[in-house]
């Protein structure tokens, strides 16, 4: 994806691109990069860019309005969303007509139009099957967002940033795990802490201020409080961190910041697993860069669990996520939470 972004940059934009995964957010910037490429102003880009969308077309009109000349410019960009759902209606003889004409478009595209093909989907056997299948060769992904480490990491140093690693597991404790919502606080990050220090470095207090977090109640010692498997102290902290966050959204904190707690406890109780180098344990608990400073607290932590206590937690967690998505009835976040912790470390 980096270096699409930095061809389109430098001027080099191919003729057709087949946008495809979730990531709604990251395919709009490059569109917006592209567009900055092809107009000189926002103006002519607005002018010039027209947007069409699946159902209403088919291949063979597809390819038709892609062959139109534009007006009172040399580029024009075509943008079609939900182009998994390209219009396929009329006779067999006319679709495999317009499936020609797309295809004989694809091999010698016009060289004035930019156009892009956008669908949410990222089925493999669905973009097997025609005319999915002639769009290989200018395929780029966007899956969702997996490792918000990985991604903040490489988003901060886009903009010449780093992350020290308290401030890095604090920052993907906290954001939720959208393209955009790691952007925006990344941006807003920078800007915050170019103001309070000198060098390049985001620290804690940057995150705490920033993403406001309590600095006294928050997953770093709710963590400590889990570890020393003090459920009094893990239900007060957790309790201060809705308190402060809103219900809803600490509870949501806590749930996604103890599953990849606990996840990674569990990936460790294999002994071999124990037995490998720091990096590569690191590579496997899903910890990036300077995260592999936190193995040997993990490893620690193996101690404290068992692999059945671990697994329990695990089924607990999933259980108060299913709740909180409406799946199953709950009284209040606050009865969810006291539930939760007292399954994670009361033994029920």
């Amino acid at each position: 994806m980096e270096s699409l972004k930095k061809k389109i940059q430098s001027g080099k934009i191919d003729p057709v691109h087949f946008f495809t995964g979730p990531e709604s957010y990251i395919k709009e910037e490059l569109i917006g990069l592209i567009k900055t490429a092809l107009f000189p102003s926002t103006d002519e880009a607005a002018f010039n860019t027209s947007v069409l969308y699946g159902p209403d077309l088919t291949l063979g009109e597809l390819a038709s309005k892609a062959s139109e000349y534009p007006m009172f410019t040399e580029k024009k960009l075509l943008v079609v969303r939900l182009f998994d759902k390209i219009k396929r209606t009329g006779s067999k003889e006319q679709q495999k007509h317009n499936d020609e004409r797309f295809a004989s478009y694809l091999a010698s595209p016009a060289g004035f139009t930019v156009l892009i093909l956008d669908t949410d989907s990222s089925d493999r056997k669905e973009l097997e099957k025609s005319p999915f299948g002639q769009l290989k060769s200018f395929r780029t992904d966007f899956p969702a967002i997996r490792n918000t480490d990985a991604f903040a990491t490489e988003r901060a140093r886009t903009a010449g940033w780093d992350f020290d690693p308290d401030a890095l597991k604090l920052f993907s404790a906290y954001v939720q795990p959208f393209s955009r919502e790691i952007a925006h606080e990344i941006d807003k990050i920078i800007l915050y802490a170019s103001s309070k220090h000198s060098g390049n470095t985001i620290v804690s207090s940057d995150v705490f201020d920033c993403v406001g977090i309590s600095k006294t109640y928050n997953v770093f010692e709710l963590e400590k409080a889990i570890a020393e498997r003090n459920l009094r102290l893990s239900s007060g902290i957790s309790l201060m961190i809705m308190e402060h966050e809103g219900q809803k959204e600490g509870l949501g904190s806590i749930v996604r910041y103890l599953t990849t707690f606990f996840m990674r406890l569990w990936k460790l109780s294999v002994p071999s697993v124990q037995q490998l180098p720091q990096a590569a344990i690191a590579k496997i608990l899903g910890m990036y860069g300077k995260q592999e400073f936190f193995v040997r607290n993990y490893l620690g932590y193996t101690k404290k669990f068992s692999v059945r206590e671990t697994e329990s937690a695990i089924l607990a967690l999933k259980e108060t996520d299913a709740a909180m998505k409406g799946l199953i009835p709950y009284p209040d976040e606050r009865f969810l939470l006291l539930r939760l912790m007292q399954k994670i470390l009361g033994g029920a």
